[in-house]
């Protein structure tokens, strides 16, 4: 049997003019997942990552600690079949069609855009986030020109098979994503239904991990959301 680890990366920064880039905490996230893993006598022989920024400094940033004692530590290969949805995108091109036709979305909205402290702004987003995703994994629009939840979800797995399909027996994977995949990762394993994948993407910590125990005609979920490696100070969400 083979383990699979899903590593959602570190904290980004958020409300920043780069959101795709890990905060100094983030970096730390990462940091401590390798240090971990290395104390605990972890091995690591493939590592793979979107192509995204905040992923890739996460792997690399686990990577640096795990190999600091001087334990080999794999060149991550990168699948950009492992990135994020296109959260902006979806909600650019969603907010209008679905302030117009629903009040509970125009409601949400108009708190978010009237919210003036960080906290209350964190929160009102989060909040219309989760109901335009709910509306986006159902398809229940007519908007066009972004990537629909089905065409997300199928590239996801599609991700997934390529390494789970590669050659070799009692394989230790380490794969560096995001909330949705990870989400889509224990819906798909569960078989169930899909808009538990967006409920799972909104309870996955910042640097955590997500355990599969696989061979090629199965897979088992072992753990979801482990965040053992983080002390209490550095628990995030986003």
């Amino acid at each position: 049997m083979s383990l699979l680890y899903i590593v959602r990366h570190g904290q980004a920064s958020f409300f920043s003019d780069d959101y795709d880039q890990l905060s100094k905490k983030g970096f730390e996230q990462a940091r401590l997942l390798g240090s971990y893993w290395q104390e605990n006598g972890i091995e690591i022989d493939e590592v793979y990552s979107g192509s995204l920024k905040r992923q890739i400094q996460s792997a690399d940033s686990c990577g640096e600690s795990f190999a600091s004692s001087g334990k080999s530590w794999p060149e991550t290969q990168i699948l950009e079949g492992l990135n994020e949805y296109g959260a902006d995108e979806m909600m650019d091109k969603l907010k209008q069609e679905l302030v117009e036709k629903h009040a509970r979305v125009r409601k949400l909205y108009d708190e978010y855009d009237t919210a003036t402290e960080e906290h209350e702004r964190y929160r009102t987003f989060h909040r219309l986030l989760e109901t335009v995703m709910e509306h986006y994994i159902a398809g229940e629009y007519e908007s066009n020109g972004f990537e629909t939840w089905r065409e997300f979800h199928d590239r996801v797995n599609y991700a997934y098979r390529i390494i789970r399909d590669r050659e070799g027996k009692s394989r230790k994977i380490a794969v560096f994503t995001s909330g949705g995949p990870i989400g889509v990762s224990v819906q798909s394993c569960l078989r169930a239904p899909e808009q538990q994948a967006g409920n799972l993407n909104w309870r996955v910590y910042n640097a955590s991990v997500t355990q599969f125990t696989f061979r090629a005609d199965r897979i088992s979920l072992d753990h979801f959301n482990g965040i053992s490696h983080l002390p209490a100070e550095m628990k995030t969400y986003r």
